[in-house]
């Protein structure tokens, strides 16, 4: 996809954005940023709340278009700070929300099926819980603290953001897994609404997460590339 359908600029007011991509809620409330924001611009909003307006821009065209990819002008303006924080923020929504709220929905689809049925639901969302944890943990206690200690100036011996990219786990795979057991393998006793509820929330924290490893490998990689060859 070309930048030419990029039509987001700082000068645009805040609800106008949300109106053009209501997904974009999720992204304002990992950046801290409440509602209630009136007539206010983007401008006046990341400023006021102390976040740097273009890596805000460039988190919303990933979240907006498919297959964007960012100029190197973009990149370049981009801070890497504001990137890493959005990550990390990302993560406590995942593990601290939407993951509780599937759990519960999936608690109750599996209501009226047997045990084994239970058992095999629970250990698919059990284990790919762990899964997304290990790989959130990694790049908290390594990727993360490596990117802030590089943009203070201070080098890490026999670290590089190579290492990351290629020990980079799939976390969307197994969330495939589940989705296609509520789908495709439980009974008909399971109750249609409950069941479309999970799906709903897997399908959409799906498209979350590949819009997450994108704004990893598309963005905070290229961007600490830049940096470590300076």
């Amino acid at each position: 996809m070309g930048n030419d359908r990029i039509v987001f600029s700082e000068s645009m007011k805040l609800a106008d954005l949300i109106e053009m991509n209501w997904k974009l809620l999720n992204v304002l409330s990992r950046f801290g940023i409440g509602l209630g924001f009136g007539e206010n611009t983007i401008n006046e909003v990341c400023h006021r709340q102390g976040i740097d307006v273009r890596s805000f821009l460039l988190i919303c065209c990933i979240y907006t278009y498919e297959d964007y990819i960012p100029s190197s002008e973009m990149l370049a303006e981009a801070d890497p700070l504001t990137i890493v924080d959005y990550l990390q923020n990302s993560h406590s929504f995942y593990m601290d929300k939407e993951f509780n709220s599937l759990e519960k929905n999936i608690t109750a689809m599996v209501a009226s099926c047997d045990q084994m049925q239970k058992k095999i639901v629970a250990r698919f969302f059990t284990d790919y819980k762990t899964h997304v944890a290990n790989h959130f943990s990694y790049e908290e206690n390594v990727v993360f603290p490596y990117v802030r200690a590089l943009v203070a100036g201070k080098t890490h011996e026999g670290y590089t953001i190579e290492q990351f990219e290629e020990n980079h786990s799939d976390i969307d795979e197994a969330l495939s897994d589940l989705k296609n057991i509520v789908m495709k393998y439980l009974p008909d006793t399971c109750d249609t609404v409950l069941r479309n509820e999970v799906l709903y929330r897997i399908f959409r924290l799906e498209e979350d997460l590949a819009k997450h490893t994108v704004l990893e490998d598309g963005v905070l990689i290229p961007i600490v590339n830049r940096i470590e060859g300076e």
